[in-house]
């Protein structure tokens, strides 16, 4: 995959909270635990580590957050990647019910690190999951009753047509359901003040420090250009960025490029786009996503791309997929177009595993990372400390390896992903 080494040209990183570049890893350290990634999952695992008294190095290849963690969507799902229907047919009801509760015990603690640290990141609430065939919007309607009845959850009510349209400046979507409980962040700025809150509880954080290898002995080592480090733990957060580093993640979590657009601030034609600020995923497999910015602009996630390595244009790679849902923006400019690497998993689940007896992982969030990897580093720092029941919840989650391993897991991927993008279109 291209490397990533620096927060990408994006408007995410034009509207960075100020931070200061971190140094790079020289020579020898020990630590009680090194956590490899300074994305979501390894800065919240490091804070929480760090609060209860371990010493903690964390060794980020780039930038703090300058992987998928500063250049996704920003938006927060409620639950998990797949839904409560799907879970329930591979895992039953009651691992589904308990798979729904932690995904709103993660959604409690996002909210919380953004309160107790106060963390600017334009908090916002609010995500309407909006139907691209009318074929689909009886299932919406039946899901959105199904989580106020069966998972006693409030906040989502099903939408018609005309609701949806009311909502959304758009004349593709045919119905939906509205979660009130979802909504939408600045996700470089979550980042960059989870890395300050880490920093400030006495965890060691390491910018330019690409992990090289592990060398599991008595204690485990890593080795990077300039340095090493010796560790009780080692914690691999580097989702699809660390591809190539362990092979026993590489089989479960393949590295994928998704793309986002900035239009120029739209003014007052804002609410025409968006009426009421919410986020908006439609239901696509190839899923476009949406949201206004606090300055007005629409950013817009779109469109499938099977090359290895990140596109050069993707801002003129997004805006077909754009217009084709906002037709009415075609005199808009795009003033900011970038890209990033996230893992995603065969079955679209988290790969979170004991590798071995002192080396644990979480990744392939599959893009559902903004709200579940800060409680997935929470998750980590625990099992470090001796507590592993939804870590072991986590773990029986259905993640096959992909066919093939890591040599043939690109070619099917992009058999498969082009016939659902095949479909979407019909």
């Amino acid at each position: 995959m291209a490397s990533q080494i620096d927060h990408p040209s994006s408007w995410y990183a034009a509207t960075a909270n100020r931070s200061s570049p971190l140094p790079p890893l020289q020579g020898g350290a020990r630590a009680d635990v090194c956590v490899i990634g300074g994305g979501y999952t390894g800065l919240s695992a490091a804070l929480h580590m760090a609060e209860a008294g371990l010493d903690v190095v964390l060794l980020e290849a780039g930038r703090v957050g300058s992987g998928a963690s500063g250049r996704n969507g920003g938006q927060i799902h409620s639950g998990q990647r797949r839904d409560q229907d799907w879970l329930e047919s591979r895992v039953g009801l009651d691992d589904a019910k308990a798979l729904w509760r932690l995904a709103e015990d993660a959604k409690a603690l996002l909210h919380d690190l953004i309160a107790r640290h106060a963390i600017a990141c334009d908090l916002r609430s609010g995500l309407i999951e909006a139907d691209h065939k009318p074929g689909y919007v009886a299932h919406s309607h039946a899901y959105a009753r199904k989580l106020n009845e069966v998972y006693d959850y409030p906040h989502a009510a099903p939408l018609t047509r005309e609701e949806v349209r009311e909502m959304v400046g758009s004349d593709a979507y045919y119905g939906g359901m509205i979660d009130h409980g979802g909504g939408h962040l600045h996700p470089l700025n979550l980042a960059l003040g989870l890395a300050e809150a880490a920093r400030r509880a006495g965890a060691r954080l390491y910018e330019q420090s690409r992990a090289l290898r592990i060398e599991e002995g008595g204690k485990v080592r890593v080795v990077t250009a300039a340095g090493s480090v010796e560790a009780d733990w080692v914690l691999e957060c580097g989702d699809g960025l660390q591809d190539g580093l362990d092979r026993r993640v590489d089989t479960h979590v393949m590295p994928i490029c998704n793309y986002i657009a900035a239009t120029a601030p739209l003014g007052e034609r804002a609410r025409e786009i968006i009426s009421n600020g919410a986020a908006v995923a439609d239901s696509r497999f190839v899923v476009n996503y949406y949201r206004l910015s606090g300055d007005g602009r629409l950013l817009f996630g779109g469109g499938e791309s099977y090359k290895r390595g990140l596109r050069p244009n993707p801002g003129e790679f997004v805006r077909p997929y754009m217009l084709k849902i906002f037709p009415q923006l075609g005199d808009v400019s795009i003033d900011y177009g970038w890209g990033g690497v996230l893992g995603i998993t065969m079955t679209r689940l988290p790969f979170v595993r004991k590798l071995s007896p002192r080396v644990l992982t979480a990744a392939g969030y599959s893009g559902q990372g903004v709200m579940l990897a800060p409680y997935f580093g929470k998750l980590l720092a625990q099992a470090v400390q001796g507590q592993l029941g939804e870590f072991d919840l986590l773990a029986r989650l259905p993640v096959p390896a992909f066919p093939g391993g890591p040599l043939m897991r690109w070619p099917l991927l992009v058999a498969g992903m082009s016939y659902f993008a095949l479909r979407d279109r019909l």
